[in-house]
């Protein structure tokens, strides 16, 4: 009853009652994301990491589930895209299912959606016959921590198994399905299994990043614990725990590279 209780105080109000997988709902969080400053600046800083790992050039920059985000506002020639309709987008279809030809991509772009696949083997399979021999496959995904255990398993709507023995579950929806823990899972404690399955692919980084900023954020459903202008500050502090990150931090950037 406390914990409801405490959800309740915490919650954001606009988001109560709204249906995830409403594509009307994604729409709303979007605005949410890019008016919530300190939000907004979280993500800014994960799209520049994005950018930072695209080489210059033509590139064919493939963004799945895009619908939240803002990722084209900071890189315009990203193909913007979800498995829900909404307007602003580029294109729309299934990530498990990409429209593409084979080796045409030079990028996959994936920031809080990889955990949301119900199919893990699938995407990658799609994903190795679409992106080019060279290509990556960037993404920025929940993480596995001492911190994170407590904070995703008692304070966060999603369903978070370090455990769990599958890369796949069953999924109630494209936004309510998730394991926030399958990034975790597939790149750190099934990695081998995960490079002898696909021998294309290397882990060329993964770095666990970013302990405490977007817990203040309060994300898209909560409200913010701190005031903007203290930014700075939260983001220097976290500098100073960076030794610690392997048992502090919430996310990590990931970076897969196409190898053959």
């Amino acid at each position: 009853m406390f914990k409801n209780f405490f959800h309740y105080l915490l919650d954001e109000p606009s988001t109560r009652e709204l249906d995830i997988n409403d594509p009307i709902t994604t729409s709303f969080r979007r605005e949410i994301i890019y008016n919530k400053k300190f939000l907004r600046k979280i993500y800014e800083e994960w799209y520049q990491l994005i950018q930072n790992s695209i080489l210059p050039g033509n590139n064919i920059v493939i963004e799945l589930g895009s619908g939240g985000g803002f990722f084209e506002k900071i890189y315009p020639d990203v193909i913007s895209s979800d498995i829900l309709f909404c307007p602003y987008l580029k294109a729309i279809f299934d990530g498990l299912q990409l429209p593409f030809k084979n080796n045409s991509l030079d990028y996959l772009v994936l920031i809080n959606v990889f955990h949301h696949l119900p199919d893990s083997n699938t995407f990658f399979q799609e994903a190795t016959r679409c992106v080019k021999n060279g290509g990556k496959i960037l993404l920025i995904e929940p993480w596995v921590s001492k911190f994170s255990k407590i904070i995703y398993k008692n304070f966060h709507h999603e369903f978070f198994d370090p455990d769990a023995e599958s890369w796949n579950f069953e999924s109630s929806g494209p936004l309510s399905g998730a394991n926030g823990a399958l990034p975790w899972i597939v790149f750190s404690r099934d990695k081998k299994i995960f490079l002898e399955r696909y021998p294309e692919w290397i882990i060329e980084n993964c770095t666990p990043i970013m302990p405490f900023r977007y817990l203040l954020s309060g994300g898209v459903s909560k409200r913010c614990l701190v005031p903007y202008w203290s930014y700075s500050f939260w983001k220097n502090l976290e500098k100073i725990f960076s030794s610690q990150f392997k048992s502090l931090s919430m996310f990590a950037m990931i970076v897969l590279s196409k190898t053959r």
